[in-house]
């Protein structure tokens, strides 16, 4: 331990004699471990936000989605009987986990005028399921199926037709024709569609005018989603099938996986292309360090004859030569992993890439990242001072003293 010590000690004494050189050695190693920590990090909130956005559409890996009508009329089931159906499909395979999804229309008595506009109804648990971040005001919760006021979130588009400004507090809308409803809207989100968006929670304590009126040759059928897991899904596909017909005979049942298959593979291939080209930086600023290291080897011939003179082994010069370029590109690399961090932290990386909208799950910076800059700088140290200390331990003592 004192003899490693002691090389370490050789060594960050060596780095001071010769800042200096060892700093424009190492601008190289720190500009790639910079590049690499970073491109690492903004890859890997990139790949986040590309999730959450194909998430948004389609749910989470593996969302199962199942609907029914009848194939004479395509009308949907009756809402009792679906309600009974499902329930008992959930029951016995045990799944906690779900949505439900329904569409219809609204009269809406906003500012310029009634008007009949599209309402998706859906259970709370569909945020979550789908990563909706509100921008405003907050997501449907159980709370809301007891209230009186059946909440509502709407995009941005309706938001201006209520009134414009920001949602500071709960605005209302009356909804409903003879007998209307005042319903309450609670959150507000961002969306790219010049039209109203309106979600409705599932049911509240007064639906009386408040509930869209079905229109499935339009919108679709209800549809339940659950969320399974992936290596799973084909088979509660299979075994859906099979079973939901038994208890709505007549009805064709219909179930299909929402979510995109393939995303996970796509954003595990984007993420390991981000590491490469790290990775490739990285090998071409230590080849700046190789070369700076193989000139201060050749200028400092002598030292290294009256060391070994002085009775230094061949173990000792060839750790001093190796640690000495570990130590200075370890160093770079610390630096260059804080300023990575505190980059890609303060940037507006929200803005940028997801439209303004919060991340559901935001990544904080990828420790994996850091670790890797700087296992990677020593590495590079570590390659770059081989060949020069392996010179350096070949020369002889007598040529050494006499060059």
């Amino acid at each position: 331990m004192s003899g490693l010590l002691g090389v370490l000690a050789e060594a960050w004494s060596e780095v001071r004699v010769h800042k200096a050189r060892v700093v424009l050695s190492l601008v190289g190693v720190f500009l790639a471990v910079f590049a690499m920590t970073s491109v690492t990090g903004l890859g890997l909130i990139v790949a986040q936000v590309q999730q959450e956005q194909a998430e948004r559409s389609g749910g989470r890996a593996a969302t199962i989605g199942l609907s029914a009508y009848d194939p004479m009329t395509g009308m949907p089931p009756d809402a009792a009987r679906w309600e009974a159906a499902l329930g008992g499909l959930l029951n016995r395979y045990g799944i906690t986990t779900y949505a439900t999804v329904g569409y219809g229309e609204g009269l809406f008595r906003l500012p310029g005028g009634t008007q009949s506009l599209q309402v998706t109804e859906v259970s709370p648990s569909y945020g979550p399921l789908h990563r909706i971040q509100p921008v405003a005001g907050r997501w449907l919760r159980e709370g809301d199926r007891t209230s009186l006021s059946p909440a509502l979130v709407v995009n941005e588009y309706l938001l201006d037709l209520l009134g414009g400004g920001p949602l500071t507090a709960p605005r209302t809308v009356v909804l409903g024709g003879p007998q209307p409803v005042t319903a309450t809207v609670v959150g507000v989100v961002r969306d790219g569609y010049p039209q109203p968006t309106v979600y409705r929670v599932d049911r509240s304590g007064m639906d009386t005018g408040a509930a869209p009126a079905a229109n499935p040759l339009g919108y679709g059928p209800p549809t339940l989603e659950l969320w399974v897991p992936d290596d799973q899904a084909d088979a509660v596909i299979s075994a859906v099938q099979s079973d939901l017909p038994l208890a709505l005979p007549g009805l064709e049942v219909q179930a299909y996986r929402q979510d995109s298959p393939g995303l996970a593979e796509t954003l595990d291939t984007l993420r390991l292309a981000v590491r490469g080209a790290g990775a490739v930086v990285l090998l071409l600023g230590g080849l700046g360090v190789f070369n700076v290291g193989m000139m201060a080897v050749r200028q400092r011939i002598r030292e290294i004859g009256i060391r070994r003179s002085f009775g230094a082994t061949s173990a000792r010069v060839f750790g001093a030569i190796m640690l000495e370029s570990v130590v200075a590109t370890v160093l770079a690399g610390l630096a260059a992993v804080a300023l990575a961090v505190v980059v890609v932290r303060n940037l507006p990386l929200v803005d940028w890439f997801n439209n303004g909208v919060p991340i559901a799950d935001e990544p904080g910076f990828p420790v994996q990242a850091a670790v890797e800059g700087l296992v990677a700088a020593a590495g590079v140290g570590a390659l770059a001072g081989l060949l020069p200390a392996l010179l350096a331990v070949r020369v002889k003592v007598i040529d050494a003293i006499r060059f």
